[in-house]
């Protein structure tokens, strides 16, 4: 069943990748907080890092929007659910507006995504050095797919104010609602795998509240919020949260901080809707588990704080015990470096990691993967039964090396790329042990956080 809501709501999308609009997306959402109102974010794609800073300006999550991993009604309803208690949602794109899981068509792309939901999109773009080239861009933008409603231009890196007029003057087919001057001293850290993430120290408050006076001084808001308020009423399919549970059917401890922070809320809600109670703890400060009836490790940034977590000898012993007692315990990307023999850094250094698994991830120069995948079990694990799909996403630039030594595990993935390239085998496990590169997206098999959940649950009642 479905049901009518209105939702305000705009899409802040980008004519490619690096003109500024995650930027633009954080300075916005601040200049509205600013004027009082409340506002829900969301990032389209698999990034883990761009919601950072929407909820360090929010204090509350941002949530992903993916369309080839979630599908139309996950979308729907994972919109719903994020603004029902905000007057506005903004969605920040990804790539270029029409780039996403294929050459030849809108899937898996921003495009796709406002259409579905049948929001008005703003287009962010590079406006250095261009006037009259402004009505090109937009003619192209809001006539190469009728379906998307372009409703306005935000010129980024504009010369001062008389550029500003003069791109306004041009009249382009979008209305320009705006622009920033070019501010490098304002721009957000990065390191390997795009922005530093918004939780790290290195990111100043300063920088904030900075864009937030500049997208106050800079932008029209007023038009942008009445984009927003026109969007029609969105159908969005009935809620199919649980009631709760008295009393919680297992406890999930979760690895966070410095090192491991990529998570998709959305995971996270279904395990809390399916019962689990969800912990958060440190791998590299704490040194004990927190009573847990199951581990999951996210991705991250192990091999930054490989010191760290080498050192951290009281909790790898812990967790090697949890394993050892027949614990379940999944794990992504960086949590899957975590649990092999060591983590070898570009300097050389070797740091010890927990040997649940085979082999050291060993840190590369140059990207190692990237993109979408869909996975197959080839064997039964506490995911499931052999033969379960589901998607997911790649970036990682580190390989594993075997080492010969006398840790074993199975691979129990089948793994292909949407992009090209053969499918492989992957998913490492190992006991009660399941860990892979890939960051897996449960909406697209919600079964998934049920078998994570039951066997956190089974092992809860035997202990």
């Amino acid at each position: 069943m479905e049901s009518q809501r209105n939702i305000p709501r705009v899409v802040i999308a980008a004519t490619g990748s690096g003109v500024g609009k995650t930027t633009v997306t954080v300075a916005l959402i601040a200049a509205l907080r600013a004027r009082g109102m409340r506002v829900s974010a969301l990032k389209c794609g698999p990034d883990y890092l761009d919601p950072t800073y929407h909820a360090r300006v929010l204090g509350r999550p941002s949530q992903n929007l993916d369309s080839w991993m979630m599908g139309r009604e996950a979308i729907s309803a994972t919109l719903a659910r994020a603004a029902q208690d905000a007057d506005i949602a903004v969605i920040e794109g990804m790539m270029g507006l029409f780039d996403g899981a294929a050459p030849t068509s809108d899937d898996g792309s921003t495009a796709e995504i406002a259409k579905w939901l049948d929001a008005p999109v703003i287009l962010v773009l590079d406006a250095s050095g261009i006037a009259r080239t402004v009505c090109a861009v937009a003619a192209g933008f809001t006539r190469f797919d009728s379906k998307v409603h372009m409703a306005g231009l935000i010129c980024n890196r504009v010369g001062g104010r008389g550029h500003l007029d003069l791109l306004r003057q041009a009249q382009p087919e979008a209305p320009v609602l705006g622009g920033f001057p070019d501010k490098p001293e304002l721009a957000f850290p990065e390191r390997h795998l795009g922005l530093l993430s918004a939780t790290e120290t290195a990111v100043a408050d300063d920088l904030f509240a900075a864009w937030e006076r500049l997208a106050s001084e800079w932008l029209d808001l007023d038009a942008i919020v009445a984009i927003a308020c026109a969007a029609p009423p969105l159908a969005v399919p009935a809620s199919s949260a649980r009631a709760g549970h008295s009393q919680p059917r297992c406890r999930i401890a979760i690895a966070h901080d410095e090192a491991f922070h990529f998570y998709y809320e959305d995971n996270l809600r279904r395990l809390e809707e399916l019962g689990a109670e969800l912990v958060r703890f440190s791998p590299c400060r704490d040194i004990v588990l927190p009573r847990a009836d199951g581990l999951y490790f996210g991705g991250g940034y192990p091999e930054a704080h490989a010191s760290a977590l080498a050192a951290n000898s009281s909790m790898l012993a812990a967790i090697r015990a949890f394993a050892a007692d027949g614990g379940p315990i999944y794990a992504e990307c960086g949590g899957l470096m975590y649990l092999c023999e060591a983590i070898r850094t570009l300097d050389g250094r070797q740091w010890p990691m927990a040997s649940l698994l085979p082999g050291v991830a060993v840190m590369q120069p140059r990207l190692q993967a990237l993109g979408y995948v869909e996975v197959e079990t080839r064997a039964e694990t506490f995911l499931g039964a052999a033969g379960i799909r589901f998607r997911g996403h790649q970036f990682r630039y580190s390989a594993l090396e075997a080492t010969g030594g006398s840790i074993r595990a199975s691979c129990s993935y089948r793994v292909t790329p949407r992009w090209g390239g053969g499918a492989f085998d992957e998913g490492f496990t190992a006991g009660n042990v399941v860990a892979s590169y890939v960051h897996a997206h449960w909406a697209s098999n919600p079964g998934i956080a049920r078998g994570l959940v039951a066997a956190c649950e089974s092992f809860r009642k035997r202990r």
